[in-house]
């Protein structure tokens, strides 16, 4: 037998049968031919990337600060960057708290290491963000569903399934997928719950500054920071390139944090700590945020006037999210969303099936039935034409039993 022909050499660890690709980067694939009009991304709107003031910062870091700008750092984080963060978050936060993370994406990564062990109950709503239940599988926890509605989730089915769980994940503000909000009097009841139950929360709050017409709720972090971890992201507000996020963790549980963040990469680019604490100097923030408020909210109307304008007679709903970038949508009674793709695609127009949101044993004929559409990446033209051959893929299905 020749060397090439014999059986690889490579046994993959358990935790790695775990890993699946994302159906939302595989669904991106389809969107790179010609011709098709994407609402299946979570991409924020290249327009609003603040590229002139980058530059600047580019030239004013290499010129005034290169060599430390290019050198090794400290694992905790660019310290100028870290105190922006404390003083930008709607409680008091000590600088010390703040660890800096490559994406938020990191931090759902170092939250399950620390945390999770296999068969460790871990508690999300229903649906949720796919990322994360892609960064807790290969701890190999048990991923548990909560029942939930416009609100967030529900309180009753919380508390019956609280016993045992490492924590709760939740996006309180205009979550991903469902674009939905969580309102203050179910964050009271929710914070108050937890604490009761000394349940810990780990709160994603990527899209809170996206908000259109007021701001969110306070986070449930402002209400008992010892019994939360607080994810953020720079992605949304500055830039995804620059992969820079944030958490916010209790003193007792940053060191272990810290840690695993070390033996991951460490330390987050300190070149971009260091461009990124630059562009948000002064007012920044309150002159950019504005902007990106005022071009998605266009979009995400002219998403729902289309969506009334072509669904007639389709019995399909849809919310109407008051920010963020997401619209969640529901079928009609026995179609599926996974049926309807690829004639989407055929017809010009992708968008992701709902299903893939959903923890496993939430998946079902509801789950199925679910898309989630972007509206931030599209123009309105864009978006007039792709609500069109969506409609049109799905008159072209007919009934379904």
């Amino acid at each position: 037998m020749k060397p090439n022909d014999l059986p690889t050499p490579w046994t993959l660890a358990r935790r790695a049968e775990r890993m699946n690709p994302s159906v939302i980067r595989e669904i991106l694939k389809v969107t790179e031919r010609p011709g098709i009009i994407s609402f299946a991304g979570g991409l924020p709107s290249p327009a609003t990337f603040p590229v002139t003031e980058f530059a600047a910062a580019c030239a004013q870091v290499l010129k005034e600060d290169g060599p430390s700008a290019l050198q090794y750092a400290a694992s905790e984080g660019f310290a100028p960057l870290r105190e922006q963060v404390a003083s930008l978050l709607p409680w008091a936060v000590d600088p010390a708290q703040v660890l800096i993370t490559t994406g938020s994406q990191q931090g759902l990564d170092l939250v399950a290491k620390v945390l999770l062990d296999p068969g460790s109950r871990v508690l999300v709503e229903t649906p949720t963000y796919l990322g994360a239940l892609q960064a807790f599988a290969p701890m190999e926890p048990q991923a548990l569903g909560v029942r939930s509605d416009d609100g967030g989730v529900l309180l009753d089915d919380l508390e019956a399934k609280a016993e045992g769980a490492r924590f709760l994940y939740l996006l309180p503000n205009f979550q991903n997928p469902t674009g939905r909000t969580m309102g203050e009097a179910r964050r009271a009841e929710l914070a108050e719950l937890c604490a009761r139950l000394r349940l810990p929360i780990v709160e994603d709050n990527p899209y809170g500054d996206l908000w259109f017409d007021r701001p969110p709720p306070a986070p449930l972090s402002a209400r008992n920071p010892d019994g939360c971890i607080y994810l953020g992201s720079f992605s949304k507000v500055l830039a995804p390139g620059l992969r820079l996020g944030f958490l916010v963790a209790p003193p007792a549980l940053y060191p272990k944090l810290l840690q695993a963040k070390q033996a991951a990469d460490l330390h987050s680019p300190s070149f971009n700590q260091r461009m990124a604490a630059r562009v948000l100097e002064g007012d920044f923030l309150d002159r950019h945020l504005p902007r990106i408020r005022t071009l998605y909210r266009s979009q995400r109307d002219a998403m729902l006037a289309a969506l009334a304008r072509e669904m007639k007679g389709l019995d399909v709903q849809w919310n109407a999210p008051e920010g963020g970038m997401f619209l969640w949508a529901r079928l009609p009674q026995g179609v599926s969303a996974v049926d309807l793709l690829p004639r989407a695609v055929e017809a010009g127009v992708a968008f992701v099936p709902g299903a893939a949101f959903y923890a496993g044993e939430q998946e079902g004929p509801e789950a199925l039935r679910t898309l989630r559409l972007s509206f931030v990446t599209a123009t309105v033209d864009q978006i007039d034409t792709g609500i069109a051959a969506l409609a049109r893929a799905l008159r072209e299905m007919g009934p379904r039993p």
